[in-house]
């Protein structure tokens, strides 16, 4: 099983540029393909850029959550400054996180994480279980054409 570890996490805010999903969680092709052309509009209309000048640090994150009732993805920065036409300012919760580490290529990294920890990890702890709420992935560049990232997903001890 891939290594994880469950670490306190203090609370936190990401302001993010968002949209709803349509495609089925089980279609990981049509999922990536999805979130792809979302996140190409963001780089193409000058969303993304807007997002990373507002950041207080070099973190990039991929938010998943069900908000009004339907799954959305977002791609987030902590802001250090207002971005005024943000899709969703993202609160989480101080928690107990399960944090799924690893490194890889930029635009698989966000995807292979989350595999692990829904594919892998919470499909096999027992004493701790997913409260719902977002869950999200940060990337960080290794300054070598790696980067480094983590998962985080909110849980309760059972």
């Amino acid at each position: 099983m891939t290594d994880y570890t469950i670490e306190r996490k203090k609370s936190f805010t990401l302001t993010a540029y968002g949209f709803s999903i349509h495609s089925n969680f089980q279609d990981m092709s049509a999922l990536q393909k999805e979130k792809a052309a979302f996140w190409g509009k963001l780089k193409a209309d000058g969303r993304f850029d807007k997002l990373k000048n507002a950041a207080k640090d070099d973190r990039e994150w991929s938010v998943n959550e069900v908000y009004q009732g339907k799954p959305w993805n977002y791609f987030a920065v902590e802001a250090g400054k207002s971005v005024v036409d943000a899709t969703r300012i993202i609160e989480f919760p101080e928690s107990e996180y399960i944090v799924v580490a690893g490194t890889g290529e930029k635009e698989a990294l966000f995807d292979q994480l989350t595999y692990l920890a829904f594919g892998e990890v919470l499909s096999h702890i027992t004493d701790y279980a997913y409260i719902g709420g977002p869950n999200a992935t940060y990337r960080q560049d290794n300054g070598d054409g790696t980067f480094y990232g983590e998962f985080w997903v909110p849980v309760v001890q059972k």
